[in-house]
């Protein structure tokens, strides 16, 4: 099924020159999971409702990469939007979004980096709004020049979290253990909302895609009976 960032993907496709070449590029893949077909994801697939909104801002070739984790919140969270990132244009939907009243819009980003005023440490939401957290999906490096450069974002609270565990994202590694991989600050959000079971979803979903895609690469089957996949089937 389409959602937000498989629509980004195509669209980035279309502008492509050349073909985009990612490590095991030649393995035949599901077109729905980005998983190769051997280890399809698509029916863990979890379905959950939620409130909030996710709002991805998305650097250049991260909806291309079949290791990037915003495809899992786009399955997961129903109300996922999904936009190129550009320092010299910004996309109109997007700042449509960022006006429309249903929703209570701010940026996921560390505290240290934005003005006092603005940081936030808990969602408070206002009467008749649905909170919108707006993710910067891309390295950490760039991550922080979008911060910068994206002036349409100034205006808006900076939602700073302090999560306790360490990321346990195992396919691209931060610098950092204390970054925690766009997921995981997506399911951080939802808990904080009041989406708990969503955001616990997408944690269990995050560890089994995690579980197939190495397995897959390490020409191993998937233990469908172990732990990370009975968390999961209570959210199926």
């Amino acid at each position: 099924m389409s959602h937000a960032v498989s629509r980004l993907r195509e669209e980035r496709l279309a502008r492509s020159l050349k073909p985009f070449l990612a490590r095991g590029s030649r393995t035949p893949r599901c077109s729905a999971c980005r998983v190769p077909v051997s280890h399809c994801l698509c029916i863990w697939r979890p379905r959950i409702e939620a409130e909030s909104g996710i709002c991805l801002l998305m650097h250049d070739i991260e909806p291309l990469k079949p290791t990037n984790t915003g495809w899992l919140i786009a399955d997961v969270v129903a109300d996922t939007s999904a936009f190129g990132w550009s320092r010299t244009a910004v996309d109109a939907r997007l700042l449509a979004l960022l006006d429309d009243p249903r929703w209570q819009p701010c940026v996921v980003f560390p505290g240290e980096y934005a003005a006092p005023q603005r940081v936030v440490g808990e969602v408070r939401r206002e009467m008749g709004r649905r909170p919108l957290f707006i993710l910067l999906d891309a390295t950490w490096t760039e991550a922080r020049k979008m911060f910068r450069k994206s002036p349409y974002l100034d205006d808006l609270p900076v939602l700073g979290l302090q999560p306790e565990q360490l990321s346990r994202y195992r396919l691209r590694r931060s610098k950092r253990d204390d970054h925690l991989c766009t997921a995981e600050v997506a399911a951080l959000c939802l808990e904080l909302a009041g989406d708990r079971r969503a955001g616990e979803a997408l944690d269990a979903y995050l560890d089994v895609f995690t579980d197939h895609y190495l397995a897959a690469k390490r020409g191993r089957p998937v233990d469908f009976d172990d732990e990370v996949h009975r968390r999961l089937q209570a959210f199926l």
